[in-house]
Parts: structure tokens; sequence; C-alpha cells
């Protein structure tokens, strides 16, 4: 059972990913509004633009053009994993902070990407940024949260191993 001082701890983590999650359905309410029929907006010229695109795939517009089923399957898939992102949430310990902000991140990234899914049938996406030639798929604050996310689940793998050996030598 999780004591009350760990549970308060955890649920100002799903707070933050609740902020993360407004945060992104504000910004694509702003990018519907603002761009889909307004056109792109140039930030930094050469780098950065707001420009409106709707993804009905997965990341990278994977399996993009399926119809309902792929609608319906990805949503399922997101769900899934919303569902094992937060079980394992709350079985990490309260003192393993890298781990717990990671899960947040990632469950305010799927989530934000699944509401649209189920209500618009697409994700809207509309950061785009570009290296002279080379042009970086459009993405969304959402995307951003699960990229995040996943690097510090990566960071958590190679640190905790190395506190694990850390711990085995001292012994």
């Amino acid at each position: 059972m999780v004591n009350k001082k760990d549970f308060y701890w955890k649920l100002a983590y799903l707070l933050a990913a609740g902020a993360v999650f407004m945060i992104d359905q504000a910004t694509k309410a702003w990018a519907v509004r603002r761009l889909r029929f307004g056109g792109d907006w140039t930030v930094i010229s050469g780098f950065l633009n707001f420009a409106y695109a709707q993804n009905s795939g997965a990341a990278f517009s994977i399996l993009d053009n399926q119809g309902d089923a792929g609608r319906w399957g990805l949503s399922a898939v997101a769900i899934a994993a919303a569902i094992l992102v937060l079980y394992y949430f709350w079985r990490v310990p309260r003192t393993h902070d890298r781990l717990l902000g990671a899960l947040a991140l990632l469950l305010a990234g799927i989530l934000g990407n699944v509401t649209d899914r189920l209500r618009l049938g697409f994700v809207v996406d509309f950061i785009d940024v570009q290296f002279g030639d080379w042009h970086y798929p459009t993405f969304n604050v959402a995307d951003m949260a699960i990229c995040i996310g996943a690097g510090l689940l990566i960071l958590d793998m190679f640190f905790s191993r190395k506190d694990e050996k850390t711990d085995e030598a001292k012994t």
C-alpha cells in the first residue's frame, strides 16, 4: 500500500501530466483556429514553422490512411499503453523521480494524442522543424512529451544499471 506522503507526491506527478495534457490540447486548438485555414506561420525562417497537419496514422504517419480500422486500432493500442503506463507508475517507488517523471510525460502524451484520435479521427500536428534541406515530420506537444518521456526511460535504464553495479561493488 502506498503511504500518504508518497501518494501525494505521485498525485503531483499526475497533476503535472494533466498540465502537459492541457497545454497539448490548448496548442492544438490554437493550431486548428489559427493555422487550419489561415495558412502557415513562420516563426524562425528556415528553422521553425507552425503548419497545420492531420495525422491519421501513428508516429511519422506510419499506418496512415487506414480508415476507421486504423483509427480504432491505434486508439485501442494507445489506451492499453496508457493503462500499462499508469499501472507501472503506481508500482514505482516514490524515490525514483526520473522514472516517475518519464511515466507522467508518457501518459500525458499518449492521452493527448488518443484524445484527438477518438474525438477527431486524426491527431493534429503543427510544429514544423527544418535544417536546410532536412525536414523533420510535423509534430505536437504530446509527441514531445512522449519523446522526452522515452528518453528519460532510456536514461533511467542506464543509470539504474550503474547504480546496481555501484551497490554490488559496495557489498
